[in-house]
Parts: structure tokens; sequence; C-alpha cells
């Protein structure tokens, strides 16, 4: 990823998204009342033998993509994605959903859409809709915004240690694209020269639009063989990019064999004159999911999921991949 000479560089903080004030203000909102026991990606309650988990996140402004091409058949996807994926990095089962809908003004045929991305998100990931909301805020909401709670339970050993090991091998799984992380500098990065609606270069066929709104990827299919094996930790690659895999543990965690990255993201940099490191540090960059376990068992993982070993844990404490060292 070459950057255009004369042509300004354009972050993530550009756009108004700085991923470091972010996080500064949510741990800052967990001081303030503190907070039960936790995994990197869920909330656990203590239920006896088993524990329930929480975990709650919106689509994000993949929405504004939808909204410029009219098509939201496929964010109610991306919702459960973004929250069963979660679940499913603590080593958590999702069973259960509900969804919050707030809008400035009823759209009988935008819920309708919605709906239909809810339930095929919910029969991939094997949940059960429980309910939700829909709020009417004309003063509050300009269009609308869609976000979810999603509830699992595991048994206590179920759940991750969470804590990567020196030695371990790192299983990734492919993403499909995007997903619904880092779409802030993705839209402005690919609508400095076009429309949405114009045909993807790399694909024709399809407009830009379309390709940014490819459905987040639902992992609980790793589940079952998560049981199987001695994964240590895992990861969800959503938003901060190939960072997230420090939430596996303070390590190094060494990519030598990556998984090859998706034709968006080599447009996105383009179009944008987005560096390696900034598109390392947003995107998931074509795996959207990363396991660490035993080296003598990643092959065989790997073999019953359409994954790839694709490094290891060393001392240290960052992501070394193409050449980049993230932390």
């Amino acid at each position: 990823m070459t950057l255009n000479d004369g042509e300004e560089e354009l972050t993530y903080a550009d756009t108004g998204v700085d991923i470091d004030a972010s996080e500064d203000a949510t741990a800052a909102l967990l001081e303030a009342f503190g907070s039960g026991l936790t995994t990197e990606y869920a909330g656990l309650l203590d239920i006896g033998d088993r524990y329930l988990a929480l975990a709650t996140d919106g689509v994000g402004t993949k929405l504004l993509v939808a909204e410029a091409i009219s098509d939201f058949s496929t964010i109610g996807i991306d919702c459960i994605a973004m929250n069963v994926n979660d679940l499913v990095a603590a080593g958590v089962e999702p069973v259960a959903f509900v969804d919050y809908l707030a809008i400035d003004e009823p759209d009988d045929a935008l819920t309708a859409e919605i709906g239909e991305g809810l339930a095929v998100g919910l029969e991939k990931s094997g949940m059960t809709l429980l309910g939700g909301e829909t709020a009417v805020m004309p003063e509050v909401v300009t269009g609308f915004d869609l976000a979810g709670t999603c509830a699992g339970l595991a048994e206590k050993d179920d759940i991750l240690d969470g804590e990567a090991q020196v030695g371990d091998a790192l299983v990734g799984i492919p993403s499909d694209g995007i997903h619904s992380n880092g779409l802030t500098l993705a839209r402005e990065a690919v609508t400095r020269n076009h429309e949405y609606t114009d045909p993807f270069p790399p694909l024709p066929d399809r407009t830009i639009g379309e390709e940014l709104l490819r459905p987040t990827r639902i992992y609980t299919d790793l589940l079952e063989q998560m049981g199987e094996y001695d994964v240590h930790a895992a990861a969800h690659v959503t938003g901060g990019g190939w960072t997230n895999l420090l939430r596996m543990g303070e390590r190094q965690y060494e990519i030598t064999d990556p998984l090859p990255a998706h034709r968006v993201f080599a447009f996105i940099a383009q179009e944008g004159n987005v560096s390696a490191a900034e598109m390392h540090r947003t995107f998931n960059m074509g795996t959207g999911f990363v396991l660490a376990l035993p080296e003598a068992e990643a092959e065989a993982f790997a073999a019953e999921t359409d994954g790839q070993v694709i490094g290891h844990v060393a001392d240290g404490e960052s992501v070394e991949i193409r050449s980049l060292s993230l932390s």
C-alpha cells in the first residue's frame, strides 16, 4: 500500500474517531461505578454452575452507507454478528437477543428490511429473539440507529482463560470483507473521488456501496472446535484492527503468514491515501477472528475450520505484521 504523493494522508482520527480517546472514555465510565466479572469482550454473571454472559453493540456508521443506497437488508445481520462474535471470543454460546431501533419517524419498509436481516442473523447464530424496542425520537435522532444486546450461557470450564501463552500458535479465520468497523474512515476515503453507486473497480458488477455493505461474518460455528481444543484466548478483530490481538494478553504476536486482505482494503487505502499502519490499526485486513492455542494442536484446529496458522506468540507487547509493529 503506497501513499499518493501530494495527496493528504487520511487517518481514522481525522474523520472524528480517535480509538485511544474512545477507550479512555470507556475506562472512565467503568471507573465511575465499577464492574463485575468481565472478559475482554463480555460481562459475566455467576449463576451457580454456569455463567450468564452479556454483550451489547451496534452497527455504527455502516448505517449511513445503507441509507445512501437505500439497502437495509443486511444491517440486521451486522447487528447480530457484532454481538455474538464478542461472546464467541470469550468461549460463550449465544442464546438470546434483543434489539433497539431508534428512528426519527415510523417507516414500515425500513423496519421490515431490518427485520429480514435480523432473522437471517438469528438463524445463522442459533439464537432466539426475545423482543426489542422501536423508539420514535425525531428531536434526538436523524435517520435511525440500530443496536442490540446478546445473552449467552457457558459452563464455567468453557470460558477461555483469555491469556495467550508464549509459544502458542495463532490461527486466523477469514473475514467476509470490511465487516462493521472502520466505516467512518472507509466512507471518507472512498467518497473523495466516487459515489456509493459507482462500480467497485475490482468487481465492476457490484457497486462500492454494495461492497461496503457485505455483512459481518458470524463465528458461532467455531464454538464446537473451541470446546474440543485447548484454546487459550481469542480475539474478534473489530475496532482497533490488529491491535485487538493485544487483548489476549501482553505478548508479542508475530504474524508470519497472514491471510490475504480483501480487495476492498487496497481500494480504501488508495482512495484515501491511508497508510499501511493506519489500515491495520483500523480494519480486519482479511482476518476477522484469531485464536491462540498450543502449537501441537493448531494445524488440526485450522483443518477443521476454514482457518490457517498465521503466526505465533512470543515475549514482548506488540503485533508484528507485514513489516509493521503495532502497539
